[in-house]
Formats: structure tokens, C-alpha cells, sequence
């Protein structure tokens, strides 16, 4: 690696081989090893508040590992189109050292900070390739970081950074390496192992520091004998419904702020680009858009927590929200025009569904069930708002708006709950099934030892007059076996013990 690297200087072929522990992705790459099965980690975001000359050190230390991430994938476009070699972290920050000897900008920051910016290019590459593999249209190649585009620096705690570095004094300080004792608002306690510790910026003015502690698994909450499950909403429908017949409202931030948001967004565009006015109406828009983020986070978060601790098990719909909110293809009409293809009406859509905060929502019943010892289970919603949760019936005209009438048994209720419904007995089976796999292995290896295969069978197709839903509370379904025009549905009735479905095994002899 040259010492102003403008460009790196290839010198191996080899690939990347390291794999990173499945909580480094969500920590932004850190590696932490093989945490044991009792541990996990937890991420904590505190404010920080530097003074006017580290404020200016934090955005020097930005700008350094911005460049060296720019110059890191130079050096690995080049190597590509010129030799067609591909370039490893390890060779990369094998390289460091002699960029630290040659350049007293990047000596005052540690070596461990810069490791972390290589390895954040890797994991955009391994990203690239596992994107490539999947054959996705646009894998987005790896791209250069303008200024204000790179906002965070990573650092293993003890090395280029140390959290609590003055055990006795009243306010909370962090050291960085380069940049001395930052003061730390802590609002809360930070326990377990603290691994990172990164520096993020947010805006122009505003610094946090994130650390990622490992920690002892809580005490799981009691268990509460009941289980639930949620169909999403969007827009005035409110957020969410639940198989109980409760509502989850949706205060909506974004569509309340949109007024604040257009007055600040026109300010912004009176102005002339590279002003210190401009600087400050920049920052209006970004306030506005913070704002509504806390809001949309605090409310999400609230609401994920009374779910939690009231329910064993929540059911969720498995949703792609990036494919939910994409723009439609465009339709051509073959005379250099194109028919109208919906857009209009999809975009008041797609804000409604990036307003209510679907994906993070469910992230955080995730996050919050592992940590309270509930079950969370993420299911595939299709035909759950057609199909009939009392007798089974599936058709596309049974709901009709916010109204589901079955047109086989006549029952009534809002479209929403009845779809509630069907998601959890179809989170049930899924947990059944899974339950059952998990006997079948075990069978596999008792089955070895005594001389014997296991071999699963495929699921049974289901008949149409043969009935599936088998509740205590509708004993009349037994006696109903007319043939229907439509399939039955897929998922077994809820009740105090759930069906195990789907699953076959057949022992034979060697």
C-alpha cells in the first residue's frame, strides 16, 4: 500500500476466507468469536459531547478512514479490471502498518479503528457477492464515500478506545485514541463485557458512542399461558391487529411532520449551495426527520414491549418490505409513451407503509421476545385475508374492504382479525412441524446406532373433502365432509393442544 495511497499495490490473488460471527453483522462487523450459548449482545447508544476541538479531531478521524476506505476499494477495482485478481482484507490491512510509518495523519489513530474500516469494505464486498449469487437485478457494486457520507468508526474496546476511563469521576468519559476523554451522557447502566466501541455522527453536530456488550441471557418473564397473532395495518386502518380483536394504533409522525418537513425542505432550496445559511436550513430538515425517528422508534418500541410481556408465543407475518414499497415497472405503450401503470397510487401507499415502520417493528418484537424467552414466529401471509377462519373456505371475494364474509359458512368479522387468526394457527403448525424435525433427528441418530435409516416422506396433499380444522369449539365441522370448489385451507385450528402437520417418517430396515 503506497504511503498516500492514492492507489494499493496488489500482491496476492487470495479471497477473502474470514467469516464473521452472526452478531457482527448486526454490530457493524465486530468480531466477537464463539460467544457461548448463554451470552448475548447488547448494543447501548449514549450522547456525546465533545468539546469544539475534539469536535474537530471526531470529524479529522471521519475524513482519514473515509479516505482509506475509498483508497481500499480503488485498489481492489483496479486489481480487477487490470489483472482480473481479487484483493483480501488480510492483505490489505497487512498494509497499515506501512501507511501508519509513512503518514502522520493516519499514526495518530489506531491501528484497530483502521483494521475495522477494511473490514467494513469486506463485508460491502461479501454483501456484492452474496447478491451476484442470488441473481438479483442491480447487486450494487461497492461505491466511494463522498464527505458526510462516512459517519462511523469502530474500535475494540481496550484498543484505540476505552470506555469508562475514569472509574471515580461524576461524568461519564470515553478516551480515543487521537482524540483524549470525551464526555459521556449516560443514562443508563451498562453491564456485561463491553467489546466496541464506536463513534457515530448524526447530522452535522450531533456525536454518539455505541458499545456492544456481551452479557448473561436475562431471567426469562413468566409465562402467561396465552399466544397471539398479528396482521399488520397501515395508514388510518391503525398499525396493527391481533387474532384477540385488539387494535394497535398508528399515530403516524411522518404524515403529522409532512407540513414542517416542506416548509423546511422549500427553505432549504432558496438557498445557495456551499452558504453557512444553507448549513443551518440543511439542518432543519435533518431535526425534522430525527424527530419523527424517535417518535416512530418510541412508539414502535412501547408497543413491542406490551406484546411481550403478555403473550408465550406472537405470530407475525414474514414480509419483504423493500419489495412492498419498490416503484412499479413502467408499461410502455409502444409509440414512445407509457400507460399508466398505478404510480401515483402506490407512492401514498408505500409512504403509509414506511411510515408505520413495519420491518422495524418486527425487529423489535424479535429482539425483545429472544431477550424475555418468548417464542416469536414469522410466517408467510399469502391467502390469510381470503381464507375463512371458522370453517376453512378460501376465496378472494370473501373480503370485501375492512369486511370478511365467509360465502361458504356465512361468518362474519373484521377482515384484519380474521387474518390475525389464520396467521397464528398458521404460526402453530409451523412451530409443530418444527418441533417434530427436530424428534426426527433425534430418531436419525438412534436409528444408526441400532442398525436402522430414517427416511422422511413428503407431505400429503390435502383433500378437499376430508376436514382439517378439528377444534373442541366447533365439534359440527367434524360431520361436514361435502366437497368444495376450493382448496381447504392449509393450517390446523388453534386450541390447547395444536395438530403437528405435514410431516411423515418411516423407519425401515438395513
Amino acid at each position: 500500500m503506497s504511503a498516500d495511497m492514492s492507489s494499493f499495490v496488489c500482491s496476492t490473488s487470495d479471497t477473502c476466507n474470514c467469516k464473521m460471527h452472526p452478531e457482527d453483522r448486526r454490530t457493524g462487523g465486530a468480531d466477537f468469536g464463539t460467544s457461548p450459548l448463554d451470552t448475548m449482545i447488547r448494543s447501548y447508544k449514549f450522547r456525546l459531547y465533545p468539546t469544539s476541538k475534539q469536535e474537530d479531531l471526531l470529524r479529522a478521524m471521519l475524513d482519514d478512514h473515509r479516505l482509506l476506505y475509498n483508497a481500499a476499494l480503488q485498489e481492489r477495482r483496479e486489481a480487477w479490471k487490470r489483472a482480473r485478481t481479487g484483493i483480501s482484507f488480510a492483505t490489505q490491512s497487512s498494509q497499515l502498518k506501512d501507511v501508519r510509518a509513512d503518514e502522520s495523519d493516519y499514526a495518530r489513530w489506531s491501528y484497530d479503528g483502521l483494521a475495522w474500516t477494511l473490514r467494513r469494505l469486506e463485508a460491502a464486498f461479501q454483501a456484492f457477492f452474496r447478491r451476484v449469487r442470488a441473481g438479483a437485478g442491480k447487486p450494487g457494486y461497492p461505491r466511494f464515500k463522498g464527505v458526510g457520507h462516512f459517519d462511523t468508526v469502530i474500535h475494540r474496546n481496550g484498543n484505540g478506545a476505552k470506555w469508562g476511563t475514569i472509574p471515580h469521576s461524576v461524568v461519564t468519559k470515553v478516551y480515543i485514541m487521537g482524540i483524549g476523554h470525551i464526555k459521556v451522557r449516560q443514562h443508563r447502566p451498562v453491564t456485561g463485557r463491553v467489546k466496541t466501541v464506536a463513534i457515530k455522527r448524526e447530522g452535522r453536530a450531533r456525536w454518539f458512542v455505541v458499545l456492544a456488550a456481551e452479557q448473561e441471557l436475562p431471567s426469562p418473564l413468566p409465562k402467561t399461558g396465552t399466544m397471539i397473532g398479528i396482521d399488520l395495518a397501515t395508514g388510518s386502518n391503525g398499525l396493527a391487529y391481533t387474532s384477540l380483536g385488539e387494535r394497535i394504533d398508528n399515530p403516524a409522525y411522518g404524515k403529522a411532520s409532512r407540513s414542517r418537513l416542506a416548509d423546511a425542505r422549500r427553505a432549504l432550496a432558496r438557498c445557495q449551495r456551499g452558504s453557512k445559511r444553507r448549513n443551518k436550513a440543511r439542518d432543519r430538515v435533518t431535526n425534522v426527520h430525527r424527530k419523527v425517528r424517535n417518535q416512530r422508534q418510541d412508539y414502535l418500541h412501547k408497543a413491542a414491549k406490551r406484546l411481550v410481556s403478555r403473550y408465550d408465543v406472537i405470530v407475525a407475518e414474514k414480509l419483504n418490505t423493500a419489495g412492498l414499497v419498490r416503484r412499479p415497472a413502467p408499461r410502455p405503450d409502444g409509440t414512445g409513451g407509457y400507460k399508466p401503470n398505478g404510480g401515483s397510487a402506490k407512492t401514498g401507499l408505500n409512504q403509509s407503509i414506511l411510515d408505520a415502520g413495519w420491518g422495524h417493528f418486527l425487529d423489535v418484537i424479535r429482539a425483545k421476545a429472544e431477550s424475555a424467552g418468548r417464542e416469536f414466529i414469522q410466517v408467510d401471509p399469502t391467502y390469510t385475508s381470503q381464507t375463512c377462519s371458522a370453517c376453512g373456505y378460501r376465496d378472494a371475494t370473501n373480503r370485501s374492504g375492512k369486511m370478511f364474509v365467509c360465502l361458504s359458512c356465512w361468518h362474519r368479522d373484521d377482515a384484519d382479525i380474521n387474518a390475525a387468526i389464520n396467521i397464528l394457527r398458521a404460526g402453530l403448525a409451523l412451530r409443530d412441524a418444527t418441533q417434530a424435525v427436530v424428534t426426527r433427528s433425534r430418531i436419525t441418530a438412534k436409528s444408526q446406532r441400532e442398525g436402522l435409516a430414517v427416511r422422511p416422506h413428503e407431505a400429503r396433499p390435502l383433500q378437499a373433502d376430508r376436514p382439517l380444522f378439528l377444534s373442541t369449539e366447533q365439534p359440527y365441522l367434524l360431520a361436514r365432509r361435502e366437497p368444495r370448489p376450493h382448496p381447504v385451507y392449509e393450517y390446523p385450528a388453534h386450541s390447547d393442544r395444536p395438530h403437528p402437520v405435514l410431516l411423515f417418517i418411516e423407519i425401515h430396515a438395513i
